[in-house]
């Protein structure tokens, strides 16, 4: 195979007149700058498209795959420039943690969902390479933080597309530069477009020991509905599992799961579709233990976690640790993770309910 080209990216490439950056194939990959000032990449590979931020937590703000979109709706029609989650909200895929992950408890000061998800990434390089899977242009890139008295790491993610494959490979890998032992958190906040009629699918099972649900504190105007469909999640997990027209689900229903994995290491969750395709995402329980499940249906947001893998409970750092859930990373050693997910036709999509369906009966 030939040596993959490797192109460095500077800011200076990006305005607002989208532009082509490179091509290979069905693959092209062209650069632009949404109004708000974020620079993006466009990347096209024959079977759909992908928007990557590439100095902006290397996030991957939309996806379209086999003509459907997969990402989330939110009020934001572009990505903002600020570290704060809740003002940029809306992307398909986010690197969420560092030294702090999930929502702040009561006991809490960090941000929500720590440091990862909007971090300004100091490089960035576009690869265009080739390996037994096909042709691939891939993402990556290094941002550093660093806080006095605190902590000093160094993200080194990397996003691989292939050319008419309708799938992401992702990659984490965080260093620790600090003399000391640093305290570490993640989650890969993977948010669907739910689909009305669609069907839940993993190797959970609907019990208290593998699927515990955060009950929501509801507003005193909750309807009715909304009302009893908490109550029902709580009292049986597996009524979640099929996305009824018309259910708002308002406030977020948040479950926290454990996986069972094949004999590989690796489980998957699917989104089956009531036209036969569905939306997957697969991942190695024993570098993510918690399989985090994540829904809000509203007139403002209608997204769909379908399992965020992660290495514990999106609680907060004071739970993290009464828990025993972070994650120590020595000095001058890596946290280091990969996964998968994306969409599927319906060919594959009736092969992955099979292997998940094995793996439950195992």
């Amino acid at each position: 195979m030939a040596q993959p080209v490797i192109i460095h990216l500077d800011e200076r490439m990006f305005s607002e007149s989208e532009r082509p950056l490179a091509a290979s194939g069905a693959l092209g990959v062209s650069a632009f700058r949404y109004r708000s000032g974020v620079a993006a990449l466009r990347i096209q590979n024959g079977v759909g498209s992908a928007v990557l931020l590439p100095f902006q937590g290397q996030q991957i703000w939309d996806a379209e795959f086999l003509g459907r979109r997969l990402t989330m709706r939110s009020m934001f029609d572009e990505p903002i420039p600020t570290r704060d989650y809740l003002a940029t909200y809306g992307a398909f895929f986010i690197h969420c943690g560092g030294t702090s992950m999930g929502n702040p408890g009561p006991d809490d000061t960090h941000p929500l969902h720590g440091e990862l998800p909007n971090l300004p990434y100091q490089d960035a390089a576009l690869v265009l390479g080739e390996d037994s899977t096909g042709a691939y242009v891939e993402l990556t890139g290094s941002g550093w933080d660093r806080r006095a008295f605190g902590h000093d790491f160094e993200a080194r993610p990397r996003l691989r597309l292939y050319e008419g494959k309708t799938f992401f490979d992702a990659t984490i890998e965080v260093e620790n530069r600090s003399l000391k032992p640093m305290p570490f958190l993640y989650l890969a906040h993977i948010n669907f477009r739910p689909v009305d009629g669609g069907v839940l699918s993993d190797t959970v099972r609907d019990d208290a020991r593998d699927a515990i649900v955060r009950v929501p504190d509801l507003a005193e105007d909750a309807t009715p509905s909304v009302r009893d469909y908490h109550d029902a999640v709580a009292k049986n997990p597996s009524h979640h599992r099929t996305l009824e027209d018309g259910q708002a689900i308002e406030p977020e229903i948040v479950l926290t799961m454990k996986a069972a994995a094949d004999d590989d290491g690796w489980t998957h969750a699917l989104q089956r579709l009531p036209d036969g395709g569905g939306d997957f995402v697969s991942y190695r329980p024993a570098d993510l233990p918690y399989a985090v499940r994540w829904i809000t249906r509203s007139g403002d947001q209608d997204a769909l976690g379908l399992v965020l893998p992660a290495t514990a409970a999106p609680d907060g750092l004071a739970a993290a640790t009464r828990n025993g859930q972070l994650v120590w990373i020595e000095p001058s050693h890596a946290f280091r993770t990969d996964f998968r997910f994306g969409a599927l036709d319906a060919s594959a999509c009736r092969e992955l309910n099979s292997t998940i369906e094995t793996i439950r009966g195992s």
